[in-house]
């Protein structure tokens, strides 16, 4: 793989726009509005890609519907993060035969970091001979070209560069949310978790400008988004790379400091770069929400090591009561992998211990699920499912009595919630969050949406708060 990350130049960007109104004159002189269907799985950066796959789309003249059989286009940007969103992916390629086969001239398209995989594309290329087009996330860029070729020649394209990654700053944004908005500051890992494949798809750690970040954070307070959340691989890495190197305390205190009434949120960060000068900045910086997801995988340091975590358990319980010195009614929550090869059932019991000391207020809970590609898939795995899926059991009946009690708590507080949607529950029809961002199903009127208020929690389950505006 090369390593050396390439920043797009603006002239190949606009030569993509002028593509873009190429296409849109092309379905004009037609007298046609085109439909697009975008179909995301994964975390919120595969999120961030598709609001930017929707600017292209707009571009090109094409609206869009959440109906397969409407769309001329369906693009399909796929999780290669563990192998049940795989293989949900492949169902959902494969039945898409039959709306290409009523619209013969239907585009299907694949994307993400499931496509970059070239053992997927391979597939593809054999087993779904409807799918035009298979692009992984370093060439998302050139999507209007793509799309360009595929109107105008017959063929199919795979594009999937072995390469470290690319920075691409002018693409247009369609986002779904008026509310909540995600900004990328970086792209990339270079931590190399023996289980996991973000850096094999995602490439090498690369820093946008901070005076490009910045700029984007303004025009979303501008347009009215008041919770605006950072995100990269690992956050906590953010500016090594940089000419003028700058860490991410400094990116968060910057962007505390544009004006306006919203918060700022940020994930994923890693343990082993989570400083005491982050925990300072989040207590110092009024804006930053008071809420941490720090993964920490195992409770046990000999697995930690085989995952190639790069920190201990004790090292972790360090930086967890340091942050709690600071900000004492910080939310926690994190990641724990269950079952991954060679853990016992002791060692997996030591994971059980952090849960009882540290008392997470969520947890993000999966059984190990090997990745074609890291060194964890090669691993001996003695461990039968069936005892895995009684470990992880374990797991999640504490996490859940530790979620409930820390939910009872909130009940007859008052706290300033964002109302950020509908609920579709009739008797409690709004969905708010804390500063924490704990779910708040609320009564009230829609006029409020998008809005800060005063909300007394009257109820409390394991997975959520109930109240009303105070």
């Amino acid at each position: 793989m090369e390593t050396k990350t390439t920043v797009i130049a603006p002239e190949e960007l606009q030569k993509q726009a002028e593509i873009c109104g190429e296409i849109r004159a092309r379905w004009a002189e037609a007298g046609r509005t085109p439909r697009a269907f975008v179909d995301t799985y994964g975390c919120q950066q595969n999120e961030a890609d598709s609001e930017r796959i929707r600017g292209y789309l707009s571009q090109m003249g094409y609206g869009f519907t959440d109906q397969e059989e409407e769309a001329q286009i369906i693009v399909l940007n796929t999780c290669a993060i563990r192998e049940h969103a795989e293989q949900r992916v492949f169902g959902n390629v494969g039945a898409l035969v039959h709306t290409k086969r009523a619209k013969p001239g239907q585009l299907i398209c694949v994307c993400g970091c499931m496509a970059q995989e070239q053992h997927v594309a391979d597939k593809i290329k054999q087993s779904f001979r409807h799918v035009d087009l298979v692009f992984g996330p370093h060439v998302l860029w050139k999507f209007p070209e793509f799309i360009h070729t595929l109107l105008t020649s017959r063929g199919r394209i795979f594009q999937i560069p072995d390469e470290a990654g690319s920075i691409a700053e002018g693409i247009p944004v369609v986002r779904q949310d008026k509310v909540k908005a995600w900004v990328s500051i970086m792209y990339g890992c270079n931590n190399f978790c023996s289980y996991c494949i973000v850096p094999y798809v995602r490439g090498r750690e690369r820093s946008r400008k901070p005076e490009d970040i910045l700029n984007e954070v303004r025009e979303l307070v501008a347009e009215g988004y008041k919770d605006i959340t950072l995100l990269g691989q690992n956050v906590n890495s953010y500016g090594k790379d940089l000419d003028e190197p700058m860490d991410f305390a400094d990116l968060l205190e910057q962007v505390n400091a544009v004006p306006g009434d919203f918060l700022i949120r940020f994930m994923t960060s890693h343990p082993k770069d989570a400083t005491q000068k982050l925990f300072e900045t989040m207590a110092r910086c009024e804006k930053v929400a008071p809420v941490l997801h720090l993964p920490f995988q195992a409770g046990n340091d000999r697995v930690l090591k085989v995952m190639n975590r790069k920190h201990t358990i004790e090292q972790y319980l360090d930086k967890i009561r340091a942050l709690r010195a600071l900000i004492p009614d910080i939310v926690l929550t994190s990641d724990v992998i269950v079952g991954f090869p060679g853990e016992t059932t002791p060692e997996f019991e030591d994971t059980l211990k952090v849960l009882e000391e540290v008392r997470f207020d969520a947890l993000f809970t999966f059984i190990y699920s090997p990745r074609v590609g890291t060194p964890a898939a090669k691993m001996d795995d003695p461990m039968s499912r069936e005892e895995k899926l009684a470990n992880f059991n374990r797991l999640v009946a504490l996490q859940d009595s530790i979620s409930e009690e820390k939910h009872a708590a909130y009940i007859g507080k008052t706290m300033r919630c964002l109302v950020d949607g509908e609920s579709g529950d009739s008797r409690y029809p709004l969905s708010a969050r804390t500063p924490g961002n704990r779910l708040v199903r609320l009564t009230g009127d829609p006029a409020v949406i998008g809005q800060f208020v005063q909300v007394k929690i009257t109820d409390a389950n394991k997975w959520s708060l109930f109240g009303e505006m105070a």
